[in-house]
């Protein structure tokens, strides 16, 4: 009995989990292109159209966003992953194998978190939940907007 409370609640928990995601990277971009929340790099912010640093501030910035919100959060998603695995192996891994070494974690962490992402789908809560049902999609679009988890609840066959 427990296990079905359990797994009612996972659209919602990994609805949680997008948007903490989603509000932690956009802070990050934020950061970065305005000086908010302690600035950028070296507390200052990256130069417009500096190349890699402004781009990736961008993409942290307004894919972070639409993830949080649950907005085209699949191919959002996997270009803040892909990002990161960028940023990952060109800024970091040169440093050190490890990321504990060449201080890579949050890089590693948010990386390998929007591909989960991109696998699970956005969860509950998701503006593209809302878009779909008002545009009339078919029965099943509601659990393909659940992702892989709820399509799977859906028919635990």
């Amino acid at each position: 009995m427990p296990e079905r409370a359990l797994d009612r609640a996972v659209p919602f928990v990994l609805a949680l989990f997008r948007i903490v995601v989603g509000l932690l990277f956009a802070a990050h971009g934020a950061a970065a292109l305005f000086g908010v929340f302690g600035g950028g790099p070296k507390g200052g912010t990256v130069a417009f159209g500096m190349w890699p640093s402004w781009y990736a501030a961008v993409i942290q910035l307004v894919g972070g966003l639409l993830v949080a919100f649950g907005l085209g959060t699949r191919i959002a998603a996997l270009l803040a992953s892909g990002s990161m695995a960028y940023a990952y192996f060109v800024v970091h891994q040169p440093d050190g194998l490890l990321p504990l070494q060449n201080k890579g974690e949050p890089a590693a962490m948010f990386c390998w978190a929007f591909l989960l992402l991109v696998f699970t789908g956005p969860g509950a809560l998701a503006l593209d939940g809302l878009f779909r049902k008002r545009s009339g999609d078919a029965p099943g679009a509601e659990a393909e907007s659940r992702g892989v988890l709820g399509a799977v609840q859906a028919n635990p066959e």
